[in-house]
């Protein structure tokens, strides 16, 4: 059986913000279609290093690469690292779809209007035909009536149904989601973790960010545990949360119940 092909990797990542090293030497790889959950406790690295990702940090050092093609990176002349090439970002950027747990969607836009926005002043799509695939993106979260509304107007789920939405409206390669339920109204969180599990099924490279332990057992094939900034523990999910190796992580699971 071949491998499939790596469509993100990263090596030996360290992230410092002044004196604090937030990511001591992460190294992951997520092949084409592999659904990654990371769980750890608050302060773990867990956001930090999926903003890494895709550059709304920029490592201190160690490396990025989509599909193959490393993001390259200079010496910013304080100590720290920078983007070489800005175009570089924004095109590697385009292959991933980011969802955040404050939704991020423009408020002074309708949902229509969000979705298509990275389509069409980003991408290059003609507004026909972003219009007609956001209205079946819409469709497919639930939210076509919502079409017209603006963000303001819509509960908290809806609004996070309406920014996965957005995310896939560029046809990412890989999905990024950083704790997309974790601003939810307890009521509210099914109905994003229904769309988030959906697209799991589809083979969709995923990388996701979750406290919600059950629905990571049941949607991942790969568990990352993040402890102090390291992988303390990873693994199938059957192993992570049926014979946990690691004491951290033993309590941390049974803290999670």
């Amino acid at each position: 059986m071949t491998e499939r092909a790596e469509a993100i990797a990263v090596r030996d990542l360290h992230k410092r913000f002044g004196a604090l090293e937030v990511l001591k030497g992460i190294s992951l790889t997520a092949r084409e279609g592999e659904v990654i959950a990371i769980i750890g406790g608050s302060g773990s690295g867990k956001s930090t290093f999926l903003r890494c990702i895709n550059m709304l940090e920029v490592p201190s050092s160690g490396s990025v690469a989509i599909h193959g093609e490393e993001i390259a990176l200079r010496a910013d002349g304080h100590g720290g690292l920078a983007p070489s090439d800005r175009r570089q970002v924004q095109r590697l950027r385009a292959r991933l779809g980011m969802v955040f747990q404050s939704f991020n969607l423009w408020q002074h836009m309708t949902i229509i209007q969000n979705v298509i926005e990275a389509p069409v002043h980003v991408l290059g799509v003609p507004k026909a035909e972003a219009v007609a695939r956001g209205e079946a993106l819409l469709r497919r979260v639930g939210l076509f009536d919502k079409r017209d509304v603006y963000p303001a107007f819509l509960s908290g789920g809806q609004q996070q149904r309406a920014a996965i939405a957005r995310a896939l409206a560029i046809q990412p390669h890989a999905m990024l989601f950083d704790e997309p339920t974790s601003a939810l109204d307890p009521e509210l969180v099914g109905e994003v973790l229904g769309v988030i599990g959906d697209l799991a099924k589809e083979q969709r490279t995923m990388i996701l960010v979750t406290h919600e332990m059950k629905f990571a057992r049941n949607v991942a094939s790969h568990i990352v545990f993040l402890a102090h900034g390291v992988i303390e523990e990873q693994g199938p999910p059957e192993q992570i949360f049926g014979d946990p190796k690691s004491e951290l992580l033993r309590k941390f699971i049974s803290s999670s119940h």
